[in-house]
Formats: structure tokens, C-alpha cells, sequence
């Protein structure tokens, strides 16, 4: 008997779904596993990174707050990963957002709903702007948008340093480079109160639903998938891969300065240089997680965010690493990519029977 893997006829649905659950079943048998061989009890390790965050209701706010941002920026890369464009600079296009939401709430100075919009417009406007720049590249100059869009982040990070540190730089800051804090009353308005659960919360959980509904039922979503798939038949059919190109990149960006945006006015409410917390890349596992799709992002975040606050937790019990919850998203990426071929070959045994000989 031999295992035989045999092209499907059209990709299995039933292992869409099933393929991301068992990636996270098997990071944690494996967390288990890896965690006993160091001499830390594997399974409260484990329990306490996947299970305690949801099961501890005074950490469910924990949880919230980190799914806001890796919701949000997954949304906007899984548009451009559908059509084969690869942004993988959302991490710069977040501290975009955050500054051009900064720079607005710290010139004005005084709060209320108009300005809080206009933090909110500056971030998408500043990450958007940022994810032209490869996009420009990808079509003037044929320059591949992965490795420009990743050079970028670099860029966004020095220009975070010399704000902080240099001309936003708080006077009564006791030399420590940071902005001064928002005025009481330019942060998002908090929705539940005694809690840390903002107004930007909410909006990660309505957009999904918004993007499915585009996706799914509009024309633009259509063009998106055809590009992706079938980028000859896409031209065939009128669909310009320039715009294409350009649509997918201006989103992403888009919603990972809208992610920064939120997280600034929302949460912390200045800006040091500890502000890059990793959230757009992290987000590039969210989206795979959740298959590409607006709802699965949803999902994925969840999970992603529980392994955050659920890492910071096992610190303090098992004593865990500082880079664990990496750690679990990279065992988990592997995962769900490594089971793409299930999606598309299914396993088949074979009887393995002796060839004959040659003049028998």
C-alpha cells in the first residue's frame, strides 16, 4: 500500500473550513509537546495562551482591543491577496495612519466628533498614501510590490523616530521620546464602561460583514476573485489589471492606517517609539487563517489576539518566553499553508504491485 495524492476536480470546500481548525489543534499539541521537552508543564501553558483568554471574563476586553487592529488590516490585505497582489508593508501603513491621525488631533489641540472624524480620515488617507508609493512602482517600473512595500516599513519606522524624538516630542515628556497625549476629550468614546473596549472595536466588527457583502455581491469582488484566479480570462473579460492593482493596494493601505488611526485615538493616546507592535504583519497570518475570507479575518483575529493576550498571561504562570505567541502564529501560518494541498489533492492508497519484468 502507497499514498497517493490525487488532483480534485475543484477545491474542497469541507477542507477550507476544516483546515484552519486543525492548524490551530495541532500548534497546540505541538505547543504541549515542546513546552514538556523544555521542562514547562506543557498543558497549562497551552490552556493558558488558546483557552484562558476566552474563558476569563476580565480578560475578554484584553482580547477585543487586540482583534480591533489585526481585523482591520487583515480585511485590507486579503482583498489584495485574492487578486495575487502581496502588500506586505501594513505594518508601515499602520504608523502612517497612527501619525497622520497624531498630526491632526496634536495640531488642533481641543476635541469633539469633527475632529475625532478627521483623526480618523488623516489615518486612512496617510496609509493609503503610503500603499501607493509600491503600487506606482509595481505599474511604472515593474518593481515587485513585496519587497517595496517591505522596504517602506523601514522608511515609516524612521519617520516615527524622527517625529517622537524631534519636532513632536513632548516637553514635559522628562526627555523621553513620545508626542504629548491627546486631550481628554479627542480619544474614541469607550463603549462599555470601566472597560478599554472603544468605539474602533465595533467598527472591526461591522466592517467584515460590509466587506463579505462587496466581496460576495458586487461587481468590484467579482474582478477581484477573476484577477486572482484567472488573470487571462480577467483581461478577456474587460477587467483592467492596472486598477486592479491599484484598488488592492489603496485598501490595504487604507485599512491598515484606519487600524493605526483607532488604535492611537482609541487606546493609547500618544505615540512613542514603541507604537510598531507587529500588528501588520501578524495580520498577513490573520488573513491566510481566515482563508481570504471578511468573516474568517473576523475569526482569525479572534484567535490571534487570544494568543497575544494569552502569551502575556502564561509569562506570569508558566513563565513562559517573551516571543511564545510568535512562536504559535508562525506554527500556525505553516499549518494552514502546508494544508492548502488538501483543499485541492485528496489522498488516495494505492496497491503497490510489483512491475514486471522486461521479456517475461
Amino acid at each position: 500500500m502507497r499514498l497517493k495524492l490525487e488532483k480534485r476536480r475543484e477545491p474542497s470546500m469541507a477542507m477550507v473550513v476544516v483546515t484552519p481548525i486543525l492548524a490551530v489543534v495541532l500548534t497546540m499539541l505541538i505547543g504541549i509537546v515542546v513546552f514538556d521537552a523544555i521542562g514547562i508543564d506543557g498543558q497549562r501553558a497551552v490552556v493558558d495562551i488558546f483557552l484562558t483568554p476566552l474563558l476569563a471574563s476580565y480578560k475578554w476586553q484584553d482580547v477585543a482591543v487586540k482583534a480591533a487592529p489585526l481585523v482591520l488590516i487583515a480585511l485590507g490585505l486579503s482583498v489584495g491577496n485574492r487578486a495575487q497582489i502581496w502588500n506586505i508593508g501594513a505594518e508601515g501603513q499602520y504608523i502612517i495612519g497612527a501619525l497622520c491621525a497624531a498630526g491632526v488631533g496634536l495640531s488642533v489641540g481641543s476635541g469633539g466628533f469633527l475632529i475625532m472624524l478627521a483623526m480618523v480620515i488623516a489615518g486612512v488617507v496617510g496609509g493609503t498614501a503610503w500603499a501607493a508609493v509600491p503600487a506606482w512602482l509595481r505599474l511604472r517600473f515593474n518593481v515587485n510590490e513585496i519587497l517595496s512595500s517591505l522596504m517602506l516599513t523601514y522608511v515609516a519606522l524612521q519617520v516615527l523616530g524622527y517625529l517622537v524624538g524631534g519636532p513632536w516630542k513632548d516637553p514635559n515628556g522628562r526627555n523621553f521620546p513620545a508626542t504629548a497625549p491627546l486631550a481628554p476629550d479627542q480619544g474614541l468614546p469607550i463603549l462599555v464602561p470601566g472597560t478599554t473596549i472603544h468605539l474602533g472595536v465595533l467598527v472591526a466588527l461591522i466592517l467584515p460583514f460590509v466587506f463579505w457583502a462587496i466581496m460576495a455581491r458586487s461587481v468590484f469582488g467579482y474582478q477581484i476573485r477573476v484577477v486572482g484566479a484567472a488573470p487571462h480570462a480577467a483581461r478577456h473579460g474587460g477587467f483592467d489589471s492596472r486598477n486592479t492593482v491599484w484598488a488592492s493596494m489603496l485598501i490595504g493601505g487604507g485599512m491598515a492606517g484606519l487600524a493605526g488611526a483607532l488604535e492611537f485615538s482609541g487606546i493609547l493616546h500618544k505615540i512613542d517609539l514603541g507604537f510598531p507592535s507587529g500588528y501588520g504583519f501578524t495580520a498577513i497570518i490573520v488573513s491566510f487563517l481566515g482563508r481570504l475570507h471578511p468573516i474568517g479575518c473576523l475569526i482569525a483575529g479572534i484567535v490571534l489576539a487570544v494568543t497575544f493576550v494569552g502569551g502575556q498571561l502564561a509569562k506570569t504562570t508558566v513563565h513562559i518566553p517573551d516571543s511564545t505567541a510568535g512562536i504559535f502564529q508562525a506554527m500556525m501560518l505553516f499549518f494552514i499553508l502546508a494544508s492548502d494541498i488538501f483543499v485541492r489533492y485528496r489522498v488516495r492508497f494505492t496497491s503497490s504491485r510489483a512491475k514486471p519484468v522486461a521479456g517475461e
